[in-house]
């Protein structure tokens, strides 16, 4: 089957599940739509980086379809296609503040929809090597802890209502297909619930996280492939849903436990979310991974630096079994140094770069990327410079949460290329730590920083150097 660029592939609700069928909305909503230039564009992938991606061009393209290959949950349920899922994430302030931007009201969505209000710096406990714990204080503003599923069934409803955007699941993605003259990309074909299928787009976004669409139509087409850097770091973590007491009376609503690097990498953390419950994750790295026995990933738990966590979930009743999860490496594809590449085509969040998951950084800067994405299309960015403006447009986003990745090759046994001036980088950490103790204002400017609303460039303001390398 060939459809045209027009062509709705609609998702409707039928029973608790998202199925591929009729079109989401109306021929009168869509009588009202406005006028624009640009036709059909397709989005590879229904996770947060290819939702949000949609709402993004949803704004500037006359129909935006979502290709999905799993079957997506009416509720805020697990699913295949995210198996981190089931794993603590967080949803920084900055990935909230594009949440916002993309979805006016989404805060309000969330809360809603259950998820914990927490104050930055009051509502969650950090202990960290030297500060058990670091410092409590209000930092004036809030962030939402949730599970994984339940912020992608809040994001999901709120693309539904875009009367522009069909989602199209049980589609497995099978090629990307280019002009003639290799130019451009016109179609996507998949294949659905009723055989295969071509589907004419004038922009396609690969959103699937390992960007094998976009590296295996480049090879096709005997173009470069990105550059890659990675940072091997064997990260492992198990995870578990525990009852959270209603009794719990201490002065925090969640604890994290950092590592004592570069002796050990366990690390915990205890999030709180929605249904009065806790999600508990715990990791470590090179070889230390978490048992999957609920005895052995309570004994990895009493092993913590600290005894906080193990001693708030000890009694705990259990909702979930063990799950576990590791992940080689962070890495950057490099983009942005490509000298061709084809038209209408884009990769977006993990498709670009894949962070160390205990950083809680890709749900955030893959909508940062789609507000990024959002403002080159108001900008009318012809087709033909569109990834090119993208992908030089986001490096400022990934520099910083890229610049906390590369602070794993602490670890001696971490593979690939480490900064030439690591050593000094890290003393430079480790005094700024005992800076921001000391002072609420730093203190502030370093959760600023690592919550993705400054740049990382501001820790090192020359006043502010010169404070931190006094304590060197």
């Amino acid at each position: 089957m060939v459809y045209p660029k027009h062509f709705a592939w609609g998702a409707r609700i039928r029973g608790s599940v998202l199925v591929s069928g009729s079109h989401l909305h109306t021929p009168s909503q869509e009588e009202h739509m406005p006028d624009l230039a640009r036709s059909h564009a397709a989005v590879i992938g229904a996770g947060m980086a290819g939702l949000t991606a949609a709402q993004a061009i949803s704004r500037h393209f006359r129909k935006v379809t979502i290709i999905e290959r799993d079957v997506l949950p009416a509720e805020a349920e697990p699913r295949s296609g995210t198996p981190q899922a089931q794993h603590a994430h967080i949803l920084l302030a900055g990935g909230l503040q594009a949440l916002q931007t993309l979805f006016p009201g989404f805060e309000n969505d969330l809360a809603e929809a259950g998820a914990v209000k927490i104050r930055t710096g009051k509502d969650m406990r950090f202990e960290r090597p030297g500060f058990d714990p670091f410092p409590i204080r209000d930092l004036g503003f809030d962030i939402f802890c949730m599970s994984r599923p339940l912020l992608e069934a809040v994001t999901r409803r709120r693309v539904q209502q875009s009367p522009n955007i069909d989602i199209c699941v049980r589609s497995r993605v099978t090629g990307l297909v280019p002009s003639r003259d290799a130019t451009r990309i016109e179609a996507v074909r998949y294949d659905g619930e009723d055989g295969p299928v071509t589907l004419e787009a004038d922009l396609v976004v690969e959103a699937s996280g390992r960007c094998g669409l976009t590296l295996r139509l480049l090879e096709e087409l005997s173009l470069q492939k990105p550059e890659e850097t990675e940072i091997g770091i064997d990260q492992a973590y198990a995870s578990t849903i525990v009852e959270r007491p209603i009794d719990h009376n201490a002065d925090w609503l969640g604890n994290i436990v950092l590592p004592s690097a570069p002796a050990s990498s366990r690390g915990a953390f205890l999030f709180p979310i929605e249904k009065q419950r806790w999600l508990l994750s715990v990791g470590g790295n090179h070889g230390d991974a978490p048992p999957g026995d609920r005895a052995g990933f309570m004994d990895f738990v009493m092993s913590l630096r600290t005894p906080t966590i193990y001693d708030a979930v000890r009694d705990a009743r259990p909702l979930t079994d063990i799950v576990r999860y590791q992940l080689p490496c962070s890495t950057r594809r490099h983009f942005e140094r490509l000298e061709s590449f084809p038209a209408g085509l884009l990769a977006i969040g993990d498709a670009l770069c894949r962070f160390n998951p205990v950083f809680g950084q890709g749900m955030s800067v893959a909508a940062q990327e789609a507000v990024i994405l959002d403002r080159l299309l108001a900008e009318d960015v012809p087709m033909e410079r569109l990834a090119r403006d993208f992908f030089a447009a986001i490096q400022d986003t990934i520099a910083t949460p890229w610049g906390v990745a590369v602070s794993d090759f602490a670890y001696p046994a971490t593979r690939g290329v480490p900064p030439a001036d690591l050593a000094q980088r890290l003393q430079y950490g480790v005094a700024l730590t005992k800076l921001a103790a000391q002072d609420p204002e730093v203190h502030r400017l370093t959760v600023e920083v690592s919550q993705l609303l400054k740049p990382q460039a501001a820790l090192r303001e020359p006043a502010l150097a010169a404070r931190v390398m006094a304590l060197i």
